[in-house]
C-alpha cells in the first residue's frame, strides 16, 4: 500500500467519484473547497494506492501542529480488505509527532444509523485513536472527536477550524451536550 499526494486528472476523478459516493451530503464541503486548500498548502489530499490501483484516499487539515482527517475512505469493491486500517497506519506515520485527529458521527442509540456508527467508532478505536471528550454540531451533524497524541477542548477545536480553515466554518460549529450511549 501506498499514500501518495493526489495529482492528475484520472486520481482526481476518482477520489471525487469516491467522495460523492462515501460520504453523506450533510456531510460534504464542495469538493471545490478541498481542491483550493489543496492548492493552498492547507489540504494535504492522500491517493491511496494498492497493487497499482486506486484503494481509496483520505484528505486532511493541517494546522499549528495539528492534523485533522478530515475525509477517508475505501473504495466500495476494496472494504473489509484491510485497506482504511492501512491508510490510517500510513497516516500516522506520515504526521508522527502531531496531534492527529478526526470527527466521526456522535454515537446514540436512536440515530437511523446506530449500528453503523458503533462501528466506525470501533474500528477507529481499533486503529489506536481514543476519544477526546470534546462533542459538537458541525454544520447541522452531531459530531465527536477521536485522535492520536491529540488533546484539545471545545474551544481549541474551533479555533483550530477558524485559523486553519474559515472564520465561517468556525461559527457553523456549536457545542454538544456528552450524552452519549
Amino acid at each position: 500500500m501506498k499514500l501518495i499526494q493526489a495529482k492528475g486528472p484520472v486520481a482526481w476523478l476518482q477520489i471525487y467519484w469516491l467522495y460523492r459516493n462515501a460520504f453523506p451530503a450533510g456531510e460534504r464541503k464542495p469538493f471545490s473547497i478541498i481542491r483550493k486548500m489543496q492548492k493552498m498548502g492547507r489540504t494535504d489530499v492522500w491517493y491511496a494506492k494498492k497493487e497499482g490501483g486506486f484503494a481509496g484516499f483520505a484528505a486532511t487539515i493541517n494546522g499549528n501542529g495539528r492534523i485533522l482527517i478530515d475525509y477517508l475512505a475505501v473504495d466500495k469493491k476494496k472494504r473489509c480488505q484491510g485497506i482504511g486500517t492501512e491508510i490510517l497506519k500510513l497516516l500516522r506515520t506520515r504526521y508522527e509527532g502531531m496531534g492527529v485527529f478526526l470527527e466521526i458521527e456522535r454515537v446514540c442509540a436512536d440515530a437511523p444509523n446506530a449500528a453503523e456508527r458503533i462501528r466506525r467508532k470501533q474500528f477507529y478505536l481499533a486503529a489506536g485513536m481514543q476519544e477526546m471528550h470534546v462533542f459538537a454540531r458541525v454544520f447541522g451533524v452531531e459530531m465527536e472527536l477521536l485522535g492520536w497524541n491529540c488533546t484539545m477542548d471545545f474551544e481549541e477545536y474551533r479555533a483550530f477550524y477558524r485559523d486553519s480553515y474559515s472564520e465561517f466554518a468556525a461559527n457553523h460549529i456549536k457545542p454538544l451536550e456528552q450524552d452519549i450511549i
